[in-house]
């Protein structure tokens, strides 16, 4: 059976659709069976993600816990690594390139809610995609918005909330993200030094 893909700027009626509600359970209960398994069952743990994740890479790993809510909007890249209580919600397409860190605790969410009561109580909601690049590191607490691309080689500080875009080969931190300088070529020799032989 060919899996549904929510279309870029999505208007949801929120969890009222019935056919929303249903992927969303299926997404869900595969998280909660993930969720259960020890941290260390990393052969039982892949065999759920590739039946959750719509692309994934080689050499990934996912630490529990972890939560979505479709699980095939997502698509991971080789040599990705999350800690802790990862939760990505994937009203729309969600692409990590190769070698992505994540930190603990961390929040990537397409959705956006109607900012007028009447209409949020009507369940309107928009999904934007998220696009994070090759190389990036994203630091503990840090929370991705929908629409945002973060670009290769940059780093985000520990407990950003990225609203805007965020270019290649830079540092952003901050309440709301910013550029805070370029990555260059003294970082090789600051800490921690890495020696390569």
């Amino acid at each position: 059976m060919e899996k549904p893909i929510v279309p870029t700027y999505q208007f949801f009626q929120g969890c009222y659709n019935p056919q929303y509600e249903e992927e969303i359970k299926k997404g869900k209960d595969k998280c909660f069976r993930f969720n259960q398994l020890s941290p260390n069952d990393r052969i039982e743990q892949t065999e759920i993600l590739k039946t959750l994740l719509g692309n994934m890479g080689s050499d990934v790993i996912i630490t529990p816990p972890f939560w979505c809510d479709y699980g095939y909007n997502i698509s991971v890249g080789d040599n990705f690594y999350s800690n802790h209580g990862l939760v990505i919600t994937d009203g729309a397409k969600v692409t990590f390139g190769n070698n992505v860190f994540i930190a603990p605790y961390c929040c990537i969410t397409t959705a956006e809610h109607a900012i007028d009561p009447e209409m949020r109580k009507a369940g309107v909601e928009i999904a934007k995609p998220i696009t994070i690049g090759n190389n990036v590191w994203i630091g503990a607490h840090s929370t991705i918005l929908a629409g945002v691309t973060i670009g290769d080689n940059s780093v985000i500080g520990a407990g950003s909330v990225v609203t805007k875009d965020i270019p290649s080969g830079v540092v952003a931190v901050g309440v709301p993200c910013r550029v805070l300088r370029e990555i260059t070529d003294e970082d090789k020799t600051t800490y921690p030094t890495y020696i390569q032989e």
